[in-house]
């Protein structure tokens, strides 16, 4: 198995559970190891006083990129610990874009940076996360498909 087909697979087996980002609208655009870009439109709904996109759907969106990045090697992995930075305000009815990149990756833990981006090319947010893996697996590598 080559290491896209096996981001790929822990993508695909992490998605089939993962009702929150489902939920939100997200999609997967890219998946690789230690990488993965997801996008997710702002709806009204995520709107906060000053009608501009609430920081928590922002760095929910960078998360779950984040995640996807980390969980890319069929290794179950949690996050450690996360920050952002909001840089310029996401708009309502704009879909934003989440690129996560392995910084750095070693034993049980890693970092990843994730930049979300808007339709226009600027920088929404900086997100860096620290993660963890734990015990298990996405899939099992002996089974067939």
């Amino acid at each position: 198995m080559t290491p896209q087909e096996r981001a790929a697979r822990s993508a695909a087996a992490m998605w089939a559970d993962d009702r929150a980002s489902q939920a939100l609208g997200m999609e997967i655009v890219e998946i690789g190891p230690g990488r993965a870009v997801l996008t997710m439109t702002l709806r009204e709904d995520m709107a906060n006083g000053h009608g501009i996109a609430h920081g928590g759907f922002i760095f929910t969106l960078a998360d779950s990129a984040f995640a996807f990045a980390c969980n890319s090697y069929n290794t179950v992995v949690v996050a450690q610990h996360n920050s952002i930075t909001y840089l310029t305000p996401g708009r309502v009815g704009e879909r934003l874009t989440a690129t996560a990149t392995e910084a750095h990756r070693a034993g049980r833990s890693g970092l990843y940076d994730v930049v979300v981006t808007g339709e226009d090319g600027r920088k929404v947010a900086l997100f860096r996360g620290a993660s963890r893996q734990i015990n298990g697996t996405h899939f099992d590598e002996n089974a067939p498909g």
